[in-house]
């Protein structure tokens, strides 16, 4: 969205370390091999940490600049260079990019901490915090390319980099399905991505964010080929963000360790898709209808998502289909334009810490249980598990948008928003609202409160200090920083020069932030009835036809097998058989013509002298009578 940019000067010169930091660490931990498996979580922890210290004091560097001179560029080498082909790589360090370079950091480093303890007993430790690295440093040049070849080089390192993490425990065979199922869906919306870039070429001659943005306008490129651009993206970012179509991926990808799932499904990857259509916000603008199916496909991912996490008793796909959820609330703020674009980043920032932080919590209560993940056989924690208590409560009233805590602004600013552009997308955001209070309020009462319904052989207990001190940090973060960022505009007035959003400053309660409140209210009522106030059944009830629908997931599933695996199947099917009978029927029958036609003809080759004369003979006769036929 910038169009002049000007060259880093001082740290901020020194942005690619930044990438460098977890990228090395990552390097180390898989080249040392055992030699590194004592401290090789240390060093990455710290690598993850160095890079959240040097994000922090670029971002101060920042502050000493004027607001609109404060997006820099890192040029770094020349990418590629053929015929009229010339791409740079460099790195874009402004207001939108250094916001993700402090949460993926910072966030990213309390994961790493959370894990030296959560996978201390585990032979493969090295190996995690190597994926981990790796995973952090793609993310980081993701968000900090300056051209979209950049940033699909990092999107890429994402996936790859999941697809490892999420299959970590590889023995097992649902995680290895997972991880190939992941690493397939999000190559469909890489798909449209690689395709969006290929148009770009030849509709702009280049994939530069600032040369892109500013061609956008031209009255040359027709509003067909803008429309086309942005709904490529879009596919890209469902990928990535688990949007519908191609959500199937994220609840089975709870198979991976715990802190896969807080860094995957809170803070980083899910919202890889949020950025880049904040990013490219400059092409869906040019396009009224490529917005409007990014704010259709957000409201329906939200509802979807709020479906599902209410039949789930995996305390782990609970809370992914709350990410869904919550990830389709910033897709559609996204899809509304600048008015949607502040709102979509804070709900995005404040998300990855509340969510983080019940992942985690999620993951101390897996510790404390065995590794149980069914809560149907947990009830009354919150009398062991204080801490982990504690920090998941205040994640659940910012979550479900109680005010002061982070949820309630942005979530009310998401709402509102939503309800300017179009009533119908306002009553999607307010009904989901409702809906996420209720199946979070579930959870909670199902785990934290009831009677206990936990094996006598089970003694649960409080986590170490290297698992809940990063829970006590993330719950300070989930009380705070929604009235940190939204109250008084300061992080609209911030990202101004980048998302040009209207200044417009946030409002406690609305009419439709008070109506919001009362669903909410009824949600949670309505949830302890059901769980709080009633024994919890060990075994789920069959429940109705929405209930069965909700834990198949809506039948993405099933869905994907018949419209898009058996199809897959039979054009394969037919395509070995085209091959096999129609291209190698050709070419073989060609060849068995040629090979019998030279065989036939091999056997006038006899080798007598008196054969050949005779042929030369009838030759000779044959070519006297035809010249004989010609004269007459």
């Amino acid at each position: 969205m910038e169009t002049h940019l000007t060259a880093a000067t001082g740290l901020q010169s020194l942005a690619w370390l930044l990438i460098a930091l977890p990228l090395a660490g990552s390097a180390i931990l898989l080249l040392g091999g055992r030699a590194t498996d004592r401290w090789g979580h240390y060093l990455a922890t710290i690598l993850s940490g160095g890079a959240f210290v040097l994000g922090f004091l670029m971002f101060w560097q920042m502050l000493g600049y004027p607001g609109e001179e404060r997006a820099r560029s890192v040029h770094l080498y020349q990418f590629i260079q053929t015929g009229s082909v010339d791409v740079d790589m460099g790195l874009l360090l402004d207001q939108l990019s250094i916001s993700f370079v402090l949460l993926i950091t910072f966030v990213g480093t309390l994961i790493h901490v959370y894990s030296i303890g959560y996978m201390a007993e585990d032979k493969n430790r090295r190996r995690f915090f190597a994926y981990l690295n790796l995973f952090v440093a793609a993310m980081l040049l993701l968000v900090l390319a300056d051209n979209y070849l950049g940033l699909f080089v990092g999107w890429e390192g994402v996936g790859l980099a999941s697809y490892l993490l999420i299959g970590f425990w590889q023995h097992k065979p649902t995680a290895a399905v997972a991880a190939k199922k992941a690493f397939v869906v999000n190559r469909v919306g890489d798909l449209g991505l690689a395709i969006a870039m290929m148009l770009m070429f030849a509709t702009f001659g280049t994939v530069s964010y600032t040369q892109v943005f500013g061609l956008v306008e031209n009255p040359a490129v027709s509003e067909g080929v803008m429309t086309a651009l942005g709904l490529l993206l879009l596919l890209g970012a469902c990928g990535k963000s688990a949007q519908l179509p191609l959500q199937s991926w994220l609840l089975d990808a709870m198979e991976g360790p715990t802190p896969v799932s807080a860094l995957i499904h809170a803070a980083t990857m899910v919202t890889a898709g949020v950025y880049l259509i904040v990013r490219s916000g400059a092409i869906f603008e040019a396009s009224p209808s490529a917005q409007l199916v990014v704010t259709i496909v957000g409201a329906a991912t939200l509802l979807a998502g709020a479906i599902i996490g209410c039949a789930k008793d995996d305390i782990k796909k609970a809370l992914a289909g709350s990410t869904m959820s919550q990830i389709g609330y910033m897709v559609l703020a996204a899809g509304l334009g600048p008015v949607g674009y502040v709102v979509a980043i804070g709900h995005l920032i404040t998300h990855g810490f509340f969510k983080a932080g019940m992942f985690l919590g999620a993951g101390s209560v897996m510790h404390a249980m065995e590794d149980d993940v069914n809560m149907r056989r947990y009830g009354a924690l919150r009398k062991v598990l204080p801490i982990t208590f504690g920090t998941f409560f205040i994640g659940y009233l910012a979550i479900i948008g109680v005010p002061p805590f982070a949820g309630f602004f942005t979530k009310e600013g998401i709402i509102e928003a939503a309800w300017d552009q179009n009533a119908v997308l306002g009553v999607c955001a307010i009904v989901g609202a409702a809906v996420t209070a209720f199946y979070m309020s579930r959870l909670m009462f199902m785990t934290f409160f009831g009677q206990k319904r936990w094996d006598p052989d089970v003694h649960p207990h409080e986590s170490p200090a290297v698992m809940t001190v990063p829970l006590v940090i993330l719950g300070i973060g989930s009380a705070g920083m929604g009235a940190f960022l939204m109250l008084g505009d300061r992080f609209g007035s911030f990202l101004e020069p980048v998302t040009r959003t209207p200044h417009a400053e946030h409002h406690l309660f609305t009419l439709n932030g008070v109506i919001t409140l009362v669903l909410v209210v009824i949600g949670v009522i309505i949830a302890w009835v059901k769980y709080g106030a009633r024994p919890v059944p060990e075994t789920a009830p069959q429940g109705s036809a929405l209930t069965t629908f909700a834990r198949k997931d809506l039948y993405g599933d099933a869905l994907n097998e018949s419209l898009l695996m058996r199809p897959g199947q039979w054009l394969t099917r037919l395509a070995v058989f085209f091959d096999n009978r129609g291209v190698d029927g050709v070419v073989n029958g060609l060849a068995a013509l040629i090979g019998g036609t030279s065989g036939r003809v091999r056997r006038l080759q006899t080798g007598y002298v008196r054969s050949y004369a005779l042929s030369m003979f009838l030759g000779a006769g044959l070519l006297v009578a035809a010249l004989l036929v010609v004269r007459l």
